[in-house]
């Protein structure tokens, strides 16, 4: 079984083992399971592995990431943010089960992965990087849906936030359930990543934006200065891994290459 598959075994666990209130546990599950890229569980798994840590220890806190990734989708999509119809290859949560229930079923993944942290024993600062995550998360989705300024430093510190801020989280919490010491490197890992992912997802996005006149990368720098700032960007990922040898690392700088070049 790949660490992919184990993700998803592990995420229906965890579903599974809640029966009440029907409707928003099925609501919770359809935007959760079957779908995603599962990269940030992915990345905490990795960097715990790297650092020589277990994955029983680490997998409930990759799978608590996850759930916040998920919350953030659902309410992301809904009328009075994005206002999105499809999310993963189906309707969006909101269009499948209405609005008000999935609100409560981004409410209910947010609480999930919070109960689901206070049921591991140790791991502080796993439990702090996936908190502190989340809340600099929106506070940077706060920042760009109130967006004040159109300069260079506002585009980098709503970016750390809003996509960033889970990346660093899935790197420092991999630390912090393998070797303490490496989370401040691991810091710097997440944020690299972080950026590198959003650059890329802006040249994705480049008409859509455009029309939006949203504030990204490529409607600030233009496209061919994003796609150098993605390139410096992998490299010094790329850097950062060098000291590390073995299969994890070796998967960490794949996946470095993949969202460097990705195409969705």
């Amino acid at each position: 079984m790949t660490l992919s598959e184990r993700i998803e075994q592990a995420l229906r666990a965890y579903m599974d083992a809640d029966d009440s209130a029907p409707l928003l546990l099925e609501s919770m599950r359809y935007s959760l399971l079957d779908g995603g890229k599962r990269i940030r569980p992915y990345l905490l798994l990795r960097v715990s592995e790297m650092l020589g840590g277990r994955e029983t220890d680490a997998m409930p806190f990759a799978c608590a990431l996850e759930m916040v990734h998920c919350y953030s989708l659902i309410h992301d999509d809904l009328p009075a943010m994005d206002d999105d119809a499809m999310r993963r290859g189906k309707p969006s949560n909101h269009v499948r089960f209405g609005e008000a229930n999935a609100i409560l079923a981004g409410d209910g993944l947010l609480t999930k992965a919070g109960l689901l942290l206070m049921r591991q024993n140790g791991f502080d600062g796993a439990k702090r990087a996936i908190f502190e995550g989340a809340y600099a998360m929106v506070s940077g989705q706060s920042d760009d849906l109130n967006l004040t300024g159109r300069d260079a430093e506002t585009l980098e510190r709503i970016h750390l936030r809003k996509t960033g801020a889970l990346f660093r989280a899935a790197c420092v919490a991999g630390a912090y359930c393998s070797d303490p010491e490496k989370a401040e490197e691991m810091r710097r890992f997440g944020d690299t990543l972080g950026l590198l992912f959003q650059m890329t997802d802006d040249l994705l996005d480049e008409e859509k934006d455009a029309a939006e006149q949203k504030l990204t990368y490529v409607t600030y720098y233009g496209r061919e200065k994003t796609a150098a700032f993605i390139d410096d960007a992998a490299q010094s990922a790329l850097a950062l891994l060098s000291p590390y040898r073995g299969e994890a690392a070796d998967e960490l700088r794949s996946l470095v290459d993949a969202l460097r070049s990705r195409t969705n």
